[in-house]
C-alpha cells in the first residue's frame, strides 16, 4: 500500500470520527425529558375520558397575572432559540461532511474507490437532510409548534416544543418518522422541551 492511500485512509477515517463525535455531542447536549411512547401503564387507560374535578376558587390578581406572561415570554424565546440554534447545529455539520467529502472528490490524489465512497455519503447526507426537512414539516402540520430532528445511525431523535405529549401526537410523529425515513419505531426516541 503506497503512502498516498494511507493518507486518503486517514482522512476518511478522520471524517468518519468527527462525524461519531459531533453526533454524539449533539445526542448529549440534547436537554429535554424523553417521552416513553410504548409503555402505557393501565392507570393512564383506565382513566382516559374521564372528567376531572376544577377549582374556580383561586382567584389571580393582574400583578401576577403579568409576571406569569413575562416569565411565560421569557421561557418561549429561548425555547424558540434552542430550536433555532439546534437546527443550525445540525445543518452547520452536514455542510462540513458535505464539504470534506467534497475535497476528496477535487482532490486528484485519491483513488477512484474512495471517490465512489465519498459521492456515496454525500448522497446519503443529502438524502438525510430531505428526509429531516419532510419529517419536520409534517410534524409541525399535526400541531406541534417547532420540531428539531437528530440522526445519529440508526437512532433518531425527535426534540418537540410541546408541554406534554399525548399518546396520539407520539403515534403520529413515529408513524411519520417511520414512513419517511425507513426508521424502526424502537429507533425514535421522542422528547418535548
Amino acid at each position: 500500500m503506497n503512502l498516498k492511500n494511507i493518507k486518503s485512509n486517514q482522512i476518511i477515517l478522520f471524517v468518519v470520527a468527527l462525524m461519531l463525535v459531533s453526533a454524539g455531542y449533539l445526542s448529549y447536549s440534547m436537554k429535554g425529558t424523553p417521552v416513553s411512547s410504548n409503555i402505557v401503564s393501565e392507570n393512564e387507560v383506565s382513566s382516559i375520558g374521564d372528567a376531572q374535578l376544577v377549582s374556580s376558587n383561586n382567584i389571580i390578581d393582574s400583578n401576577s397575572l403579568n409576571e406569569v406572561s413575562v416569565e411565560t415570554s421569557s421561557s418561549s424565546s429561548k425555547t424558540d432559540d434552542y430550536f433555532a440554534s439546534s437546527r443550525l447545529g445540525r445543518d452547520t455539520m452536514y455542510s462540513q461532511m458535505i464539504e470534506s467529502y467534497q475535497n476528496l472528490l477535487d482532490n486528484q490524489n485519491v483513488s477512484e474507490e474512495q471517490k465512489a465512497v465519498a459521492t456515496q455519503e454525500i448522497t446519503e447526507i443529502n438524502n438525510t437532510q430531505n428526509s429531516i426537512m419532510i419529517c419536520e414539516n409534517l410534524i409541525k402540520t399535526k400541531g406541534i409548534d417547532d420540531v428539531v430532528i437528530f440522526v445519529n445511525d440508526k437512532s433518531i431523535n425527535v426534540i418537540v416544543k410541546a408541554e406534554n405529549l399525548e399518546q396520539d401526537t407520539i403515534a403520529q410523529i413515529q408513524n411519520i418518522i417511520a414512513r419517511e425515513m425507513n426508521a424502526e419505531i424502537e429507533n425514535i426516541h421522542i422528547s418535548n422541551k
